[in-house]
């Protein structure tokens, strides 16, 4: 059932899927300092296919798991585990607020695979969008910082990941049901860290794997708040604040593992949402 705009409602929905998204990752940080990540996955896709099990089973039965596009659906999901074990073992060595700003390039990414892969027409405005991206980037990774090291590469990597996993996401939208593309990407992750697993297996006490379990439920919860969060708004008008989350994990970090950005790194965040920003404009003028 369609609902009147509301923008104030909308915007503290993305706000709460901000926080519950960063909180999953400054979760996920800690874990990942103590055990091995394919494990702390695995846990976290697998409490997440029992939760979407619960709420979505009992009305959609087996439309949970009918897709028309299984082959994009498999690719989707392969790319979701991309993202989090490239972004859960870039935590290991970059800071949380950092690793996030540059994984909020993804936008970005889908701007230079529109245009490299389906063809599409790109306006000036928006590869300026992606070249200010870039210099925010540089300026959190410059040479001679602490930063300018292969681990980098990592939440670089997601970032990308990240940016076909949108992809695919919209050449979805319309065929599949949200709930269906989720719990078929949670799936593919659940299957593919069980194989690998048996390599990696750490016996977590019954505290730790609740809290490997929680990630799972924070990151559902975090992305139908933000599903929800459209449905009161436009994109285009709420896009910018799905930026705040940047500044969400920076203080996350501050509070929780003591790290303060310098100043260079402060300014390539403020680069990275500005750029963001003026993407979700320029969509929204088109």
């Amino acid at each position: 059932m369609p609902h009147r705009p509301h923008p104030g409602l909308g915007i503290a929905l993305i706000l709460a899927s901000g926080l519950l998204l960063s909180s999953q990752d400054a979760l996920s940080k800690t874990l990942t300092a103590v055990y091995p990540v394919l494990l702390v996955m695995w846990l976290r896709y697998l409490s997440q296919n029992l939760l979407m099990l619960a709420l979505f089973a009992p009305r959609m039965g087996w439309n949970l798991v009918r897709t028309q596009r299984p082959w994009l659906q498999l690719a989707r999901g392969l790319s979701l585990v991309a993202i989090t074990l490239l972004f859960y073992s870039a935590l290991r060595y970059i800071p949380l607020g950092e690793a996030t700003a540059v994984i909020f390039l993804a936008p970005l990414v889908v701007i230079v695979l529109s245009a490299t892969v389906l063809k599409e027409h790109i306006s000036r405005g928006l590869w300026l969008s992606v070249g200010c991206g870039l210099l925010g980037v540089l300026l959190i990774v410059r040479p001679g910082g602490a930063l300018f090291t292969p681990a980098i590469l990592l939440p670089l990597g997601a970032a990308f990941c990240f940016g076909l996993y949108q992809l695919l996401t919209r050449r979805l939208n319309g065929t599949d049901h949200p709930a269906t593309s989720n719990f078929l990407s949670a799936l593919v992750g659940t299957l593919c860290m069980s194989v690998l697993l048996p390599w990696t297996w750490q016996t977590p006490p019954l505290t730790d794997a609740l809290l490997m379990a929680l990630l799972g439920a924070t990151a559902m919860s975090g992305h139908m708040l933000l599903t929800h969060a459209y449905r009161f708004g436009s994109a285009a008008s709420l896009a910018p604040f799905t930026y705040m989350q940047i500044v969400i994990a920076t203080l996350l970090g501050m509070l929780f593992f003591d790290h303060v950005p310098d100043v260079w790194s402060m300014l390539g965040m403020a680069v990275i949402i500005l750029s963001g920003a003026a993407l979700a404009w320029g969509q929204r003028a088109r």
